[in-house]
């Protein structure tokens, strides 16, 4: 039985054969032409190749292996500064993230953050690749699957197993390149300060889950508009945000005041003093963070206030941040 896990196959060589309405007639004449051992080994191997489709390489998995990819496409990177050894109960203050973060020169700090913006870039143009070769390798194989040639499971099983023995290095490399791993140091963080124990410490590539607006609590009204936003996964301590707002397609420079960048301490903020029917864009995003080595995308949200009324309050002239 083959591997139960999942590159490219390269099985153009091998000539695929009918639709699928011609199997079952197609699979009667092979019966009648091979030998009754031949055609149990045929069938036999036919069977482990759809078991192989339908629990390591299925529609369903590659779905979800796709809709993880959106996600990480979404997430922002940041470096992670641990020290390599940390002994239970030392509490020595050298050993703390906090305090060897303070011994890094940080020359060697930034040129490691844009290692760490190289690595992440190039795992997520690897993982794309990986996932296009299965996508590739699923449409191949179950093309060799409905074929009635019973030759590539004959004679040319050698190379089909090869084909299988590939696929699952490409997902077993894909599974794990999923996760940020560590990234390699060449050279010393840490300056020679004098201190009688300077720590050994390691970086790793860590990710936050992307900030995204909550498109049904998010509304414009007449002259304001009230915008939420959330996390999937709940950061431990709280977070500061940057919430931008711009009018678009101002019509005198006046207008074109109509925009800024405000710090938010919450999840929710109202932004006022908007003018009535017109469309603005908000984009929010985690604040800068000296850690952050890559952010590839941020989320925004178009709204459109609501006309001016007839008989209605006048245009607030205050931006306030909204407090639960």
């Amino acid at each position: 039985m083959m591997s139960s896990h999942v590159a490219g196959l390269g099985l153009d060589k091998m000539k695929l054969g009918s639709p699928q309405s011609l199997l079952d007639q197609e699979e009667a004449d092979d019966q009648q032409l091979l030998e009754p051992e031949a055609w149990r080994t045929y069938m036999e191997r036919r069977n482990a190749l759809r078991e192989f489709l339908t629990l390591d390489l299925s529609p369903h998995l590659l779905k979800r292996h796709h809709a993880r990819m959106q996600l990480l496409r979404k997430c922002s990177y940041y470096i992670e500064v641990l020290p390599k050894h940390l002994a239970l109960g030392d509490q020595n203050p050298l050993v703390l993230p906090s305090a060897v973060f303070q011994l890094i020169d940080p020359w060697k700090f930034q040129r490691m953050k844009k290692v760490g913006t190289a690595q992440t870039k190039i795992q997520l143009l690897l993982l794309r690749d990986l996932l296009e070769q299965l996508d590739h390798s699923r449409a191949e194989l179950d093309a060799l699957l409905e074929s009635p040639d019973p030759r590539p499971f004959l004679a040319d099983w050698a190379l089909v197993q090869r084909r299988l023995a590939e696929v699952s290095a490409a997902m077993d490399s894909f599974l794990t390149m999923m996760v940020p791993g560590q990234l390699h140091i060449k050279h010393r963080l840490v300056s020679d300060v004098g201190a009688a124990k300077i720590p050994h410490i390691r970086l790793m590539l860590s990710t936050k889950m992307p900030v995204m607006f909550d498109r049904k609590e998010s509304a414009a009204h007449q002259d304001w508009a009230r915008l939420r936003w959330f996390v999937t996964v709940q950061p431990a301590t709280p977070e500061q945000y940057e919430l931008r707002f711009r009018l678009l397609d101002p019509r005198t420079q006046q207008e074109c005041a109509q925009c800024g960048v405000i710090p938010v301490a919450a999840c929710t903020f109202d932004v006022q003093n908007l003018l009535p029917n017109r469309s603005y864009k908000f984009t929010i995003q985690r604040a800068e963070s000296a850690t952050l080595v890559y952010e590839p995308w941020r989320d925004s949200l178009t709204l459109q206030t609501q006309p001016r009324l007839l008989e209605g309050p006048g245009l607030s002239h205050t931006i306030r941040e909204v407090v639960f």
